[in-house]
């Protein structure tokens, strides 16, 4: 995990005056299995800003993934939406058919996937993969899309990018190609990209030079960039705004600044309590007690309620509403008080 720099960032794009670019309501989905249903995302809320970075962050199975790619209609074999909108230019993504989605992919919401060996067919050269976007959405002709691939590559530092154009996803380093795959998913000139773990797979060096010229490329573009992390320290030094998930809901969201200076809900305070401070590097690091919920069954009362040490009989009962304990700021805790708190969805 990267280091957890507790620092705010200055450089905020959170304009509360632009309409989102996205918006995502009361998002439930269900994947079924043999062994049951699995309640995935139970009434997930947030929206992006043009330009903003929005950080989803939680543990493995908190729902992070499955969000995105219940947007895009790629949650695969047993999953499906049960319920909620994601509102983009005036159009409910959710009701979209797989053919109209298509449409959208690529073009409007560019994505750049965790696993770099499903990012790209092994059996065909990295330039023409990237430049197949531009081709299929009828932007430009093969000619022309070849030539923006290959200035878009220079951009994003993949030297001799000519050369680079023509060779293998095998040929290249990890590096390199999460590099591509950032140029695929921006080549387009998208409104918004998902990034779903976006350098999880490389080292610590290479992976702040990839954060750092994904920021640039898409501040310069007015880009909106939701991207999906369990590590706090990577959320810290690019995210605007954040979303802290757990068993599928959102337990807090606030502007970075607020959430570095006033992390409020139990999880997300252990989750500070389990990373590494540089500001205080002689801490013990506190793992959270307990593991992950399953999910096999519809949140009674709150998921986190079984690893978490305020909680009471209330909080084993009941799902706690969403509430605004500052500007911007809200939390999902039975014990925090706040303002224009509202009840939460009834989970089906």
């Amino acid at each position: 995990m990267a280091d957890f720099v507790v620092e705010a960032r200055t450089d905020f794009s959170n304009d509360v005056s632009k309409p989102p670019v996205l918006e995502v309501r009361d998002l439930v989905v269900r994947f079924e299995r043999a062994d049951g249903v699995v309640h995935a995302v139970n009434g997930v809320d947030f929206a992006v800003r043009p330009g903003e970075w929005l950080g989803i962050i939680g543990e493995s199975g908190s729902g992070k993934s499955v969000t995105l790619m219940s947007i895009l209609g790629l949650l695969g074999e047993g999953g499906r939406v049960i319920r909620g909108n994601a509102w983009f230019n005036g159009v409910d993504l959710v009701q979209l058919s797989d053919r109209q989605l298509r449409t959208v992919r690529g073009k409007d919401i560019g994505v750049v996937f965790q696993n770099l060996a499903e990012g790209f067919n092994p059996y065909l050269p990295i330039g023409s993969q990237i430049a197949e976007v531009l081709v299929n959405h009828r932007l430009c002709t093969r000619r022309t899309a070849h030539r923006r691939v290959i200035e878009f590559m220079h951009e994003l530092g993949i030297a001799d990018a000519k050369a680079r154009f023509q060779q293998y996803p095998h040929e290249l380093s990890g590096g390199m190609r999460q590099r591509a795959m950032i140029a695929s998913a921006i080549v387009s000139e998208p409104k918004v990209i998902f990034a779903d773990e976006p350098t999880t797979a490389l080292d610590s060096t290479v992976q702040m030079q990839v954060l750092a010229l994904l920021t640039d490329i898409c501040r310069k573009r007015g880009t909106a960039v939701v991207m999906v992390t369990h590590d706090l320290g990577v959320a810290a030094h690019t995210c605007d705004r954040i979303v802290v998930m757990y068993g599928g809901i959102v337990m807090e969201e606030a502007p970075i600044d607020e959430f570095l200076q006033f992390p409020t809900h139990p999880y997300t305070l252990g989750l500070r309590a389990a990373s590494f401070d540089p500001e205080q590097p002689d801490r013990p690091l506190r793992p959270i007690p307990g593991v992950a919920p399953v999910l096999l069954e519809a949140p009674r009362g709150c998921p986190f309620a079984p690893r978490c040490h305020m909680a009471t009989t209330i909080c084993r009962e009941r799902l706690p509403a969403l509430r605004q304990t500052r500007p911007e700021h809200r939390v999902a805790c039975h014990h925090v008080q706040g303002e224009n708190e509202h009840e939460p969805y009834p989970i089906p």
